[in-house]
Formats: C-alpha cells, sequence, structure tokens
C-alpha cells in the first residue's frame, strides 16, 4: 500500500493508512501538524490513533470524504496525517546545545502565523549563529515547503523546535538558566542599544497583531524595544527581529 503523498500546492507531506500514521504518531509524533480522518468513522484502529493523538497532543478533525481525497489521491483507509517539511529538534535537546552555538540565542515565536516572517527569521538567525528557534504547534505559520524556500533552505539546517504550550516551554528555558528577553515597548522596556543583553538567551517575538501572549511574556527577564528616531508606527516582526538578533551578536562578537 502507498502511504504517502505530497500536496502539489505546497508539498505538505501526507502520510496515510491505518498502520503508517499509528507508526508516525508513536515514533515521530512532533513531525505531525494534524491528522485528519472521514468523519462518522469510529472503529478500533481508529480510536487507537486518536489516543496517540491525544497522548501527544496532536490536533485531529473529522473531515468529509471529498476532502480527504483532496488532501491524498489514492488508498488513505480514511485517515491522513499531515507533516511538517522539516524535521523537528526536541526542546529538550535545542536547549542543551544551544550554549554551543556560535551566537547561544534561541528565538521563541509566539504564535507568529506569517510563512514569510518566519523564513525571513530563520535566515538570519541561521546565518549570525544563532541556536535555533521554538515555533507553536497551534497557530503558528505553518512550515511547509513555502517555508523552507522563504528561508533559502536555512529552515533545514537550523535547529526549531514545535511545542504545544509556548508559557510551558518559556518555563523549561528558565529551568536551563536562560535568560529571556521579549521584544516589545512597554513603560520599563529597554533600548536594545544600551540594555545589558547577556547569553544564553531567548528572545520572545509575539504575533504580528496581538503580540506576545501575558502568560508568555511572565517568564521574560527583560523587555527590549528598538529607538525609533522617526515618528513610525512598526515594523514587522521579521524586521525587528532581525534587528535585535544582529545587536545579540554585534556584541558577543
Amino acid at each position: 500500500m502507498q502511504d504517502h503523498g505530497r500536496d502539489k500546492k505546497d508539498s505538505k507531506i501526507y502520510i496515510v493508512g491505518n498502520k503508517p500514521v499509528k507508526e508516525l504518531l508513536l515514533d515521530s509524533p512532533q513531525r505531525v501538524d494534524f491528522v485528519a480522518f472521514r468523519k462518522g468513522r469510529r472503529d478500533k484502529a481508529m480510536e487507537e490513533i486518536f489516543d496517540l493523538c491525544r497522548t501527544a497532543q496532536v490536533p485531529f478533525k473529522s473531515v468529509s470524504a471529498k476532502e480527504l481525497d483532496y488532501m491524498y489521491r489514492g488508498n488513505h483507509q480514511g485517515v491522513a496525517a499531515r507533516c511538517a517539511a522539516l524535521e523537528y529538534t526536541p526542546l529538550e535537546r535545542l536547549l542543551e546545545q544551544a550554549p554551543d552555538a556560535p551566537l547561544p540565542l534561541i528565538v521563541a515565536l509566539d504564535q507568529v502565523q506569517d510563512t514569510g516572517n518566519v523564513g525571513v527569521l530563520a535566515r538570519t538567525v541561521h546565518a549570525l549563529g544563532g541556536a535555533g528557534l521554538i515555533v507553536c504547534q497551534h497557530h503558528g505559520a505553518y512550515l511547509g515547503a513555502g517555508a523552507v524556500r522563504s528561508s533559502a533552505g536555512a529552515l533545514n539546517k537550523l535547529p526549531v523546535a514545535k511545542v504545544g504550550n509556548m508559557a510551558n516551554a518559556m518555563k523549561d528555558c528558565v529551568n536551563y538558566d536562560f535568560t529571556l528577553y521579549c521584544a516589545r515597548m512597554t513603560s520599563d522596556s529597554d533600548n536594545v542599544y544600551s540594555a545589558e543583553l547577556r547569553t544564553p538567551a531567548v528572545l520572545i517575538l509575539g504575533n504580528e497583531e496581538k503580540g506576545i501572549r501575558p502568560g508568555v511574556a511572565k517568564f521574560a527577564n527583560h523587555s527590549l524595544h528598538i529607538p525609533f528616531l522617526r515618528e513610525f508606527d512598526s515594523l514587522n516582526v521579521a524586521q525587528a527581529g532581525a534587528i535585535i538578533v544582529s545587536e545579540f551578536a554585534r556584541r558577543l562578537g
């Protein structure tokens, strides 16, 4: 039985069939974006897949037979798992290896949703020696072939950890003795060019419209802002992230 295919639009990888999907959830659940199953399907094999999804916090949803056929043309047995176009790194491994990077800085993206922004940030972090990225499993940009292209391949070279709960991930970073910085303008935020910058560190960047969620920001030790010399609304997240990452690199150099 053929067990995988690619969506033509963005080279999204689909693993299909009861056994292949079950094995994927057992071996590499961090690679799975979601599992789609045919509406109305309820059987022992499907219940086992549901249980694995719940354990690994992988979203699953029912779709029409037509939608499933659109995802994968072939014998899918009523179930398909969509996978990212890159391998993810476990958060613990990223935190253990980060202090040895040329620039011991991890960039955490709190629900950053624009694929192009993620790609540009990956290029910047990789080029300047950064340790890696942390991205959200839910409500973040889909890191398919489009994101890999916009990163000029950097996403395939840079460690990327995908987490189900960004707040818990930031708590883990604190426990590993990382200094956490939020990129945001607040009443007590520091000018990035005069602030004391320590490494190993995590730079948290927020959603394009809503910014960093309070539950994530509360773990940060400091907030950083970029001073503007002209009246201007804001920079987008990729521009702001690139400026702050480059300042960390300049200090370390």
